[in-house]
């Protein structure tokens, strides 16, 4: 395993010259000009000095000054490399870039990020990763203009990780913003950016600013904060603050102008909003607003059509319109913007994998992620600088946006972590138990018609069942420990005639049914025969009681109705999964409330349950141990 270590290992090399949200967004401003402003503070509070801020910029200029128009290409693209190492010899890494290891990927094309996947082979366990980090930023440094890395993972927490146990998992970002409480959010930011710095990683690709007014989004869900736009700004403002003043990463706001609104998934399709301008502005663009005017530092852009915002029907990662007219102008944002994946239907059914990468830098982007044919995207890039199609300055434009930041958060100083250290880091007692804390605000009891919760204590078997192996595996241990006897069925999404079978002979021989369904309101893509709903319709028909649970979107309760009990957990992960327990057995007052409001399957349009939404148990129940 490669572990560079820093020249410096001290505790603290890593700390942001800068304490603010806000000077971040100053560092990062499109002009030369903005990185000379005087008094940014350092992160001890001080005042740094107007000499120090002349030094950056004049590095800066001078650096982009010596690169070679390749280097400077180079710095624009965040790609996958597979390894678990820096020195990993992998064939993927063959097919795709014509080398072998993640380092000569970097010294070939001079990267300016890497993204991290499991299905990549980067992310095993937290020391590895921290290892791997300092292998491929020394592989930066010791290639090209010698300039360290942005290391990036999509860590939004709930069901979106990269980095698992036993780094701490929390809540989905619906799930906190049932619990109504925002500081659940700056902390949930700033332990996983914590925990994420510690192993090298320098920019999370959270929060979700998308405000999910569609129940039947198949791509944003549980990412969102809800379906108000006050309530997802307030929460997508504390994670920035999380992140970036608390945790010292980089935090990016997405999918702009807003991917909340939709029933197609940009990556497999192109999703076409078709609010208007006014509704835009009063709906999709309020969360990106409150990043922007508490300093985010990087914006991604959605891969999906807004007519309304640009007529010419581009995808809103390659519209100038867009990026620049909206983004930059309008809103006046002045940090990184960075594609989502490049590899999306969204963004390849209009246009050429060798225009692409040309198109969104026309339209305003500074970060390329993920092209699918890096050689392709690489080589258009640079013919279309040569050719004049992109200026050089405008090459330079977002170089100094990206160096600003790099220069600005200290990593071009000292881009190692110290791997020693990792495991007084991530995953502490002091973490998991603040995830707990959070988990049990977050869970809300829809329905308790009968008034099966808290459990009675003549409980003494239970089948557990449905989607979600986490989910399940851990009411099972969870009851066990509780002293009632599990048996479980796992159905999946899917789940067979032979599975649904399987689970109504186990629940007419258990005293309790728990049932996890994920997205069973989703017949079109998901389950498109319903088959979770008719596991559960034919769980009731048994007379044994019931407890379902929404492990995703709280929607899946307008699809079976019947049903007496529901919770919502918003992510079914172990936290989650925990936190319902301890709410079923009357350990902890259910506090949720819903984030979204639940339409009825018939007809969309009519309410179920509304926005804010959730029962509390009557205290003299949970007194009597009930």
């Amino acid at each position: 395993m490669q572990t560079t270590p820093s020249p410096n290992s001290a505790t603290g090399r890593r700390a942001f010259v800068l304490g603010t949200a806000g000077a971040l967004a100053g560092l990062v401003a499109s002009s030369a000009d903005v990185l000379a402003r005087p008094g940014a503070a350092y992160a001890d509070g001080g005042r740094r000095p107007e000499h120090a801020h002349d030094r950056t910029k004049k590095r800066i200029e001078r650096l982009i000054a010596s690169m070679t128009l390749q280097e400077k290409v180079g710095q624009l693209f965040v790609n996958v490399v597979y390894g678990a190492t820096a020195e990993t010899e992998d064939p993927n890494n063959t097919s795709l870039y014509g080398v072998s290891t993640p380092a000569e990927v970097i010294a070939k094309y001079h990267l300016g990020g890497v993204i991290y996947f499991v299905w990549a082979h980067n992310v095993n366990d937290p020391v590895q990763v921290a290892g791997l980090s300092n292998g491929l930023q020394a592989a930066a440094i010791a290639s090209g203009a010698s300039i360290p890395l942005l290391l990036s993972a999509d860590q939004e927490q709930g069901p979106i990780v990269r980095l698992g146990p036993p780094a701490t998992q929390f809540p989905s970002s619906m799930g906190l913003a049932a619990s109504r409480c925002p500081e659940n959010s700056e902390v949930t930011a700033r332990i996983t950016g914590q925990e994420l710095a510690a192993v090298g990683i320098n920019q999370d690709n959270a929060p979700d600013a998308d405000v999910n007014i569609n129940p039947a989004n198949p791509v944003i869900g549980v990412r969102s904060f809800g379906s108000n736009p006050k309530l997802v700004s307030t929460f997508v403002v504390e994670e920035v603050k999380g992140y970036q003043n608390e945790a010292h990463i980089l935090a990016t706001a997405k999918h702009f102008p807003g991917h909340g609104d939709t029933t197609v998934d940009s990556h497999t399709g192109i999703p076409v909003i078709t609010h208007t301008r006014e509704q835009w502005e009063t709906i999709d663009a309020p969360p990106f607003e409150a990043a922007i005017k508490a300093g985010v530092g990087c914006i991604m852009t959605g891969h999906l059509v807004f007519p309304a915002l640009d007529p010419s029907e581009d995808p809103a990662t390659l519209s100038y319109p867009i990026v620049t007219g909206l983004l930059r102008d309008q809103l006046g944002f002045e940090g990184l913007v960075i594609t989502d994946a490049l590899t999306m239907a969204g963004v390849r059914q209009k246009y050429g994998d060798a225009r692409i990468p040309v198109l969104a830098l026309k339209a305003g982007c500074d970060l390329l992620l993920m092209p699918p044919l890096m050689d392709v995207a690489f080589d258009a890039v640079v013919g279309a600088v040569r050719d004049g199609e992109i200026s050089e300055s405008r090459l330079d434009e977002s170089l100094r946006r990206i160096l600003g930041w790099k220069f600005g958060s200290g990593i071009v100083c000292d881009p190692f972590v110290d791997v020693d250290k990792v495991n007084e880091i991530v995953g502490t007692p002091a973490h998991l138990a603040r995830a707990d804390e959070i988990a049990d605000q977050v869970i809300t009891l829809i329905k308790n018609d009968d008034d099966l919760l808290p459990l009675p204590d003549s409980i003494s078997t239970v089948l557990v069942t449905g989607s979600g192996e986490t989910a399940l595996s851990t009411f099972v241990t969870e009851f066990d420990a509780r002293g009632v006897t599990p048996t479980k069925v796992v159905t999946g999404t899917k789940p067979t005639d032979d599975m649904i079978a399987a689970s109504v002979a186990a629940a007419r021989l258990n005293d309790l049914v728990v049932v996890c369904t994920q997205n069973a309101w989703d017949t079109t893509t998901l389950d498109p025969e319903g088959r979770q709903q008719r596991l559960v319709h034919e769980l009731v028909a048994t007379g044994t009681p019931v407890v379902a649970i929404a492990i995703s979107a709280p929607y899946d309760i307008a699809h079976f109705t019947e049903v007496s009990t529901f919770l919502a957990d918003y992510a079914g992960n172990a936290v989650t999964t925990k936190a319902c327990v301890r709410v079923m057995f009357g350990e902890v007052n259910p506090r949720g409330k819903l984030p979204v409001s639940i339409p009825t399957a018939a007809d969309p349009k009519v309410t179920l349950y509304p926005y804010g939404w959730g029962l509390s148990y009557d205290p003299v129940l949970m007194s009597m141990g009930r």
